[in-house]
């Protein structure tokens, strides 16, 4: 199948089949976030230049966002532009912004057609202006669709999103507003940046690389995470399926004791 070539409307009977199947096998994550791992390597790996997989890498975001919408997934998280990729070549960079403006323009309309929500978080205002009134345009248009949310995340780290939550605690401590003995987990949770989005249920990470990446640390405490080798501009719907079904394998147990099996003593052989 050529998912390039279908909207929401034309999915085919396969896929459809697939989609219910894993709707039927088990839960779906409600907050599924993404580290997009793998487009210089994709790009390498057949003799062009990076910033070729990053363009090749924008129709594995539109194959899974569509994905996720049909399959009921509330909120999508992207990890698009690190504070820390703010350190590589400015040409990178520059080529990495207009791609940003560019997918922003050509899918705004479609993402508000299928009634999806656009969100940010991160260090917008770092981003260049043009980037920024796209961004706040597509946001706007997008701001009262239902059916899921999309998040990317720009210019954006864990690490900066715990220290500004820190910070406006701080301001509202100063000011009496909070009682420094008052402040706990739910505190912080609603100063993050992600204060209106549940915690990711599933964390997914293209192209091999067992590690988080600065990315959402206080929201994955909790978080199954899934590694696959497969680099991000191969990652397509079959792939998140896979994600999903490993996923749904998995017995969540917060920190806690779920069956009363587990609660008995472990029986001594004596001999």
């Amino acid at each position: 199948m050529n998912t390039e070539e279908l909207t929401s409307n034309q999915q085919s009977p396969e896929d459809q089949e697939k989609q219910e199947l894993l709707q039927k096998r088990g839960e779906i994550p409600r907050h599924i976030a993404v580290i997009m791992d793998g487009n210089g390597r994709w790009a390498k790996s057949r003799g062009s230049v990076r910033i070729a997989g990053h363009k090749a890498g924008v129709d594995s975001v539109k194959d899974i966002t569509e994905a996720c919408g049909q399959l009921g997934v509330g909120y999508l998280t992207l990890y698009a532009f690190s504070t820390e990729n703010w350190g590589r070549p400015k040409g990178e960079i520059s080529a990495l912004m207009k791609l940003l403006v560019q997918s922003l323009r050509n899918e705004t309309r479609k993402l508000n057609e299928n009634d999806i929500k656009l969100s940010s978080i991160g260090e917008i205002d770092r981003l260049p202006p043009t980037c920024r009134r796209e961004l706040e345009d597509a946001i706007a248009l997008t701001a009262d669709n239902k059916r899921m949310e999309l998040c990317l995340a720009l210019s954006y780290s864990g690490r900066w999103d715990i220290c500004q939550a820190v910070n406006r605690i701080s301001k509202k401590v100063r000011d009496g507003v909070i009682c420094p003995d008052d402040i706990d987990d739910e505190t912080i949770k609603k100063h993050l940046s992600t204060a209106h989005i549940p915690d990711p249920d599933l964390i997914v990470r293209t192209s091999g690389e067992f590690r988080l990446s600065n990315f959402l640390l206080w929201q994955s405490a909790y978080s199954e995470i899934y590694i696959t080798d497969t680099y991000w501009p191969d990652f397509r719907r079959d792939e998140l399926y896979e994600a999903i079904k490993a996923y749904q394998s998995r017995e969540r147990r917060f920190g806690k004791v779920l069956s009363h099996f587990e609660l008995e003593e472990p029986s001594v052989a004596i001999r």
